[in-house]
Parts: C-alpha cells; structure tokens; sequence
C-alpha cells in the first residue's frame, strides 16, 4: 500500500536522525560554518541592549513625575492614571 511507503519505522527514523546528527559534525564546525549569522546575532543582541538601556533612563526623564519624591508623586502618578483611564491621554 502507498502508506506503507510514508510510514517509516522507528529504528529507520533513528537512523536518519543520527545519519544527520553525524553530517553535522563537531560544535566547532557548525561555529564556522554559521559564524557570519553568530556574529550578526551577538550584534543585534549588543544594539538592542543599547537602545534598551537608553530608552528606560532616558523616558523616565521626560515623564511629568521625575523628580517628586513621596506624597507628591504618588498624587501625579495617580493624576495621570486617571488621565489615561478617561481617555485623555497626551502625547508630547
């Protein structure tokens, strides 16, 4: 029947595993072979580091709240939720 033909055994799937796995080779040969997408990876994950850090110190800069400290920014922080929950949020 056709469907025997697709159902492969699992001692013939295990083979064509290990078959690959041995195609493969060590870890350094896959390091060379892919150190071209390893690099651009380390990069990307470097930049987007960067970009993170600058966004989290430097948004929390510009809020209206920066700078008040106990009783005064809870007030703000809860103006702005408020805002934000009428709908009258701005974007500066």
């Amino acid at each position: 029947m056709v469907l025997d033909g697709l159902v492969s055994s699992p001692l013939r799937r295990q083979q064509c595993l290990k078959k690959q796995w041995e195609d493969l080779g060590s870890c350094s040969t896959v390091v060379q072979r892919h150190r071209y997408l390893l690099t651009a990876l380390a990069l990307l994950a470097f930049l987007c580091t960067i970009y993170l850090y600058f966004a989290v110190t430097l948004g929390a800069r510009h809020s209206s709240c920066y700078g008040l400290t106990g009783k005064d920014k809870a007030i703000c922080q809860l103006q702005h939720v408020q805002a934000i929950s009428k709908g009258k949020l701005k974007f500066f």
